[in-house]
């Protein structure tokens, strides 16, 4: 059995993570585990300069720690407030002439405010969800399929898993830092 490596520092205004509950009904469930994985970004990114959190560490690829925290911005936007919401909200980060600018457009000095604005759009998307029963449905821009609030959430769980295992390598790649 190896040892296990500490945990980043924490941020000191935030609590990172919150174990999901293990016998709750379904919205709490639901909703748990996606705190804990939008905790466990939160985590992954703490403790870092702004220079470390837009380090591209993994060759090829463009992505960084601070480009994925944009990234989920712009996913949590879409999905919340585009299609649950049914509200019109531009893209932040990328455009038609920067289609990755989530990724490629990403700047050091600009890092604490995209932490910022990342803890606003999960205030603003858990404040919406709220409104809506597991089996509101709604759609998305162009496209026919009904989404129900259950897939959203569903969905969500799923985004941020794959992008926190992204965040795992990004972070061990920047300083060595490492855990679940």
């Amino acid at each position: 059995m190896t040892a296990q490596t500490p945990s980043p520092p924490s941020h000191p205004d935030h609590q990172f993570r919150v174990d999901p509950p293990t016998a709750a009904g379904e919205r709490e469930l639901l909703q748990g585990f996606l705190d804990y994985h939008r905790g466990t970004l939160l985590w992954k990114v703490s403790g870092l300069t702004g220079e470390q959190l837009v380090q591209r560490s993994v060759d090829p690829s463009s992505m960084s720690l601070i480009g994925l925290v944009r990234h989920l911005i712009e996913v949590e936007r879409y999905w919340y407030q585009t299609c649950l919401g049914q509200q019109t909200v531009q893209p932040t980060y990328w455009t038609d002439e920067y289609p990755d600018g989530d990724f490629d457009l990403v700047d050091p000095v600009q890092a604490e405010q995209d932490l910022e604005d990342y803890r606003a759009i999960v205030k603003v998307s858990d404040e919406l969800v709220a409104g809506y029963d597991l089996d509101h449905t709604f759609t998305r821009p162009r496209r026919d399929d009904a989404y129900s609030v259950r897939y959203l959430l569903i969905h969500m769980i799923e985004e941020y898993a794959r992008h926190n295992g992204h965040a795992d390598l990004l972070r061990e790649r920047v300083d060595g830092l490492t855990g679940e």
